[in-house]
């Protein structure tokens, strides 16, 4: 009877203890998923100013007459006289092409012969530069009214506009996303001092998307690259 009862003692007490041991580790592993769960979503922002270094410019004029073979000396005159221009300004060893003539037979509309423009023709064609010296490109264009003296008919058109662009995003990215990264962990820090928590690592991180605009519709040469990341935090006490 005694060794029973000693048995059962033993039994009783690695009872007690598995029981003590079970809440232990039910409490710790409670206290770790509360602290899993407290963290803080917060925004990222870094933006940078840059020099395009890319440029796209047509130039586009035009000739007008009765005659087609007149019409194409006009315009072979004019592409000369542009060409002059772009060699003067610098550009010369730009990527440089022209385009085949476009003509516009206006007696074909069907309008009254007394309603008739007097030049039955129009020609129009385009010089196109393509070079990385945007800001020879950008000096050439507000020296374009030299071509006008020249006799050169330049064209406004919605169809030709001349477009400078970014391409050494790659160079710049990861800087920027580091920047991006430490805005959105002080953001974190601020609303972990509010509340009394310490930042801890990071949970979760995506990157938003890079993008490149003008810094404002007169400098179109001059862009604004921009990048936002969101992050989340754990906070601990």
């Amino acid at each position: 009877m005694a060794d029973r009862a000693s048995n059962n003692f033993m039994a009783g007490v690695i009872l007690a203890l598995a029981l003590v041991a079970g809440a232990w580790i039910l409490g710790s592993a409670i206290k770790d998923f509360r602290a899993y769960d407290r963290f803080v979503s917060v925004r990222g922002f870094a933006e940078r100013e840059v020099q395009a270094d890319l440029a796209y410019w047509p130039i586009s004029f035009s000739a007008a007459g009765n005659d087609l073979q007149k019409i194409q000396q006009e315009l072979d005159t004019s592409r000369d006289e542009v060409l002059d221009f772009l060699a003067r300004q610098g550009l010369g060893q730009a990527e440089i092409s022209v385009s085949a003539p476009r003509i516009t037979d206006q007696h074909a509309y069907g309008v009254s012969e007394q309603h008739r423009p007097a030049n039955r023709f129009t020609a129009q064609s385009v010089i196109t530069v393509r070079t990385d010296q945007a800001d020879l490109v950008k000096q050439a264009m507000a020296a374009a009214g030299e071509l006008v003296t020249r006799g050169v008919v330049l064209i406004h058109s919605y169809e030709f506009q001349p477009r400078f662009e970014f391409t050494g995003l790659a160079e710049i990215k990861p800087e920027m996303i580091a920047q991006a990264t430490k805005d959105a962990r002080n953001a974190a820090q601020q609303f972990a001092h509010d509340s009394d928590s310490r930042v801890g690592a990071i949970r979760r991180a995506s990157q938003g998307l890079f993008t490149i605009n003008d810094r404002d519709p007169f400098t179109p040469e001059i862009k604004l690259v921009r990048v936002v990341t969101s992050v989340d935090y754990f906070l601990k006490d």
